[in-house]
């Protein structure tokens, strides 16, 4: 592989691991983490994208069937948000941004999703209600359309918003979360392969050492596990690599 040297890959395959089992803990697939291990890594542009979006696939994918077997996933919560947020995925993932807007807008979306897992955004549970269809749609489409455009599931910025509004539990926003993110990468690929866009093969090298650590993370996470330590060094790794994005 001409992307990385061999030390470094060694290094970038340990971290990708503990990303993805980080990640699919919460039922998350993991693109921002994969994306900011890219952008500290200096990997191309080109090859960022597609490559967290088909990492996005196998993990939360993985996640998602664990969190189902564990009777977490509620289907009337998850299809108001994926009717909108899968065409405006696509539509995300057909258009390509300038290199400097890319970097710029994946840079403070890093930023949320760093300042998430150090805590500043609250994941307690409130008293259950009633989900706002209107409100969903929105969000769905808004998010969906960033996911397609960047590289990322959504998932990272949809679990706060069900939390917040007491539409769900954790263990369910982490199950919704999860099948969001597969269905938002898959149209984004979608989108990008629709634009005449070509696909890196380096990508697929990525993708068992990533399905290690999912597979071992959303077995856990469908259960009792939690570990904050590691949660808090991602977070700031990931607020390391905004920071290269945003000024590089």
């Amino acid at each position: 592989m001409d992307l990385l040297s061999n030390s470094d890959l060694i290094v970038f395959c340990f971290a990708l691991i503990i990303v993805a089992f980080l990640y699919s803990s919460v039922g998350h697939g993991g693109a921002s983490g994969y994306l900011a291990l890219m952008a500290i890594f200096a990997v191309p542009i080109m090859v960022m994208k597609p490559s967290a979006l088909l990492l996005n696939l196998f993990v939360s994918s993985t996640s998602f069937w664990f969190y189902y077997k564990a009777n977490f996933f509620k289907p009337k919560l998850f299809y108001p948000f994926a009717i909108a947020s899968v065409p405006a995925a696509f539509l995300g993932g057909y258009i390509t941004l300038d290199t400097a807007i890319y970097k710029a807008i994946l840079g403070v979306v890093l930023v949320f999703a760093a300042l998430r897992l150090l805590g500043l955004f609250s994941t307690k549970e409130k008293e259950i209600t009633a989900i706002n269809i209107p409100l969903a749609l929105a969000s769905g489409a808004t998010i969906g359309l960033l996911s397609g455009m960047l590289g990322i599931g959504g998932g990272i910025i949809l679990s706060p918003i069900i939390l917040l509004l007491g539409w769900a539990n954790i263990k369910e926003a982490a199950a919704i979360s999860s099948l969001f993110i597969f269905v938002n990468s898959l149209a984004g690929i979608s989108g990008y392969l629709l634009n005449g866009s070509s696909f890196p093969i380096e990508s697929l090298y990525f993708v068992p050492v990533a399905m290690v650590g999912g597979m071992l993370g959303a077995y856990y996470g469908s259960g009792k596990f939690s570990n904050k330590t590691l949660k808090y060094v991602l977070g700031v790794v990931i607020l390391s690599a905004s920071v290269k994005l945003i000024f590089p």
